[in-house]
């Protein structure tokens, strides 16, 4: 038998609803987390910020220093100093690179909401750590940015997109399907785009 309007109807509305809701419930948290850091981002000229420094030294043991200078320059250091660093000063280089210079080991370490580096001397054997943390509104800053937040985070965020792109899309259909009943629908929709549009035409120079 041939579907009748009202049947198509009440299968569209099935399927858009169950989209809809399964979306907002992927995407709930996550863009309470954006919006929230959306406005921090925008003040952050007048959010005080009350960095914390934190260092830490030790001395690389000879049997060490000879493994450092044996792999020249290679990008990343010996599995073994990495096991030093990690059980002696708590220091994790996994997957960081190592920038050599004239008688020193140089890492970056940046992270959300702070940034950290470790040097080594290939003389003296000397390792210097410093991490600044800024804060934890800076941190949820750095992961609505993707700053520093490493590849599992940016698989998220793709994630997190696509749910709001559906939840975005299923209630504009759903709009589409009940706007006959409600006059006001497309008039607000419009003001949605016509008011950013408006305000970046006249204030965005």
């Amino acid at each position: 038998m041939r579907e009748t309007p009202p049947q198509r109807r009440a299968f569209w509305l099935k399927h858009l609803h169950r989209w809809h809701w399964i979306s907002a419930a992927l995407s709930l948290i996550g863009m309470l987390l954006f919006a929230a850091t959306g406005i921090t981002l925008n003040n952050a000229a007048h959010i005080e910020a009350s960095p914390s420094v934190v260092t830490r030294e030790g001395v690389l043991p000879e049997p060490l220093r000879a493994e450092l200078a044996a792999a020249g320059e290679a990008p990343t250091l010996p599995l073994s100093i990495e096991r030093w660093l990690a059980a002696e000063l708590g220091v994790t280089i996994s997957g960081h690179e190592a920038e050599r210079s004239s008688g020193e080991v140089y890492i970056a370490l940046p992270r959300p909401g702070g940034d950290a580096w470790l040097t080594i001397d290939t003389q003296s054997g000397d390792v210097a750590y410093e991490l600044t943390r800024r804060g934890w509104i800076s941190y949820l800053n750095d992961l609505h940015k993707g700053r520093n937040t490493g590849i599992v985070w940016s698989w998220f965020l793709d994630v997190f997109a696509g749910a709001c792109v559906v939840f975005c899309l299923t209630g504009l259909f759903l709009l589409q399907l009940h706007a006959g009943n409600r006059p006001a629908t497309w008039p607000v929709v419009g003001a949605g785009l016509a008011i950013p549009l408006l305000l970046a035409l006249l204030f965005i120079h």
